[in-house]
């Protein structure tokens, strides 16, 4: 059996969903849901009615109360597509604002215009082209992002020089101090003219592949792993771990100070010209370009080249952190090609967006 008190309650909570569902004006409507709530209780409210006929405090308070339930019931009932009636929203301003805050996080995610256009234009440049290509692209300046061929993953031959120098200004900032003369001579070497010597030296200073992935971690990468045979070159990546990296190099929320950030992209913009292609080609002439390449034969694919190029280019009022990583080609030129290509393709889009 209801108590009186439990009775109101439930008869004001299948007045409310009602008026929800069915649209009712806030005018009549109200009243006539205030009365079938509260029985006994004039439209106005407990107080006498004002002499022009609007509602007292009671009535007022009544009416916020139900609004707000309102609101939530409709939600309940009808779920996100409540946009699409129209009678429903008639009733209030709150219901209109909270379902358009609560209805959009909740409906399908809007699609970029450009993704499928350029997907597309890639895979018919690429369909000639022998080999497997994917891209990684974030826009600092727009916020915008794009990704080809996300399930690739490739070597990373000498790019992977970026990370090791990574690592090591990351433990040194543990050690709290700078990095010596002679580490600062293979980091140089390493990145700039790409030797292998250099890089193997500050491998074995970061402590091989444990000491990479544990820097790794702290970079936020999720799909790079060292070679359990601890040859550097054969680490493994994707495009999206790559600029994950990138991201590491300019934004403050690195574990890297911003002095050591500084010293990683001054080296990756002092690149031999001769080692300057690949995601250079999303740059127009004057561009700002601070990048690592990595190039190499392998056994496992017959001989077939691996190619791979990261960085950050600044051009066009845009700021670039893109990633391009390739396997199987035929010839290190061929692979070159496509990567910028590629690069070009992406950066020529996005910059059309904003």
């Amino acid at each position: 059996m209801l108590t009186p008190k439990r009775g109101r309650a439930r008869v004001l909570a299948t007045a409310a969903l009602a008026l929800a569902v069915t649209g009712t004006g806030v005018g009549t409507g109200i009243g006539t849901i205030q009365a079938a709530a509260l029985p006994g209780t004039p439209a106005c409210g407990p107080a006498t009615c004002a002499a022009d006929g609007r509602p007292g405090r009671y009535t007022l308070t009544l009416r916020r109360g139900l609004d707000t339930y309102r609101t939530w019931a409709t939600f309940l009932a009808l779920g996100p597509g409540v946009a699409a009636h129209p009678s429903v929203l008639r009733g209030t301003s709150v219901l209109r604002g909270t379902v358009a805050g609560l209805a959009e996080p909740l409906g399908r995610p809007k699609s970029s215009s450009f993704s499928k256009p350029l997907t597309r234009a890639i895979d018919q440049y690429l369909g000639a082209v022998p080999g497997q290509v994917a891209v990684s692209v974030r826009d600092l300046s727009t916020g915008l992002s794009y990704s080809y061929n996300p399930g690739l993953r490739t070597a990373t031959a000498s790019i992977v020089k970026v990370d090791i120098v990574m690592a090591l200004l990351l433990k040194a900032q543990r050690q709290r101090r700078g990095l010596t003369a002679g580490e600062q001579r293979a980091a140089a070497r390493a990145i700039r003219v790409s030797d292998n010597a250099a890089a193997s030296a500050l491998w074995s200073a970061i402590g091989g592949a444990s000491g990479l992935a544990a820097a790794n971690r702290r970079f936020g990468l999720r799909e790079t792993r060292p070679d359990p045979s601890g040859a550097w070159g054969s680490t493994t990546t994707s495009a999206a771990d790559q600029v994950r990296l990138l991201a590491a190099l300019t934004s403050p929320r690195s574990p890297l100070s911003a002095k050591n950030r500084r010293y990683v992209l001054g080296l990756m913009g002092g690149v031999t010209p001769g080692q300057a292609w690949g995601v250079s080609a999303a740059g127009r002439q004057g561009a700002d370009v601070a990048l690592k390449n990595g190039w190499l034969p392998r056994p496992r694919h017959g001989g077939r080249w691996t190619v791979n190029s990261i960085g950050r280019v600044r051009t066009r009022g845009h700021t670039y952190l893109i990633a391009v990583i390739s396997h199987r080609h035929g010839s290190m030129g061929a692979g070159v090609q496509a990567v910028g290509k590629v690069s070009r393709l992406v950066t020529d889009t996005l910059s059309q967006q904003g």
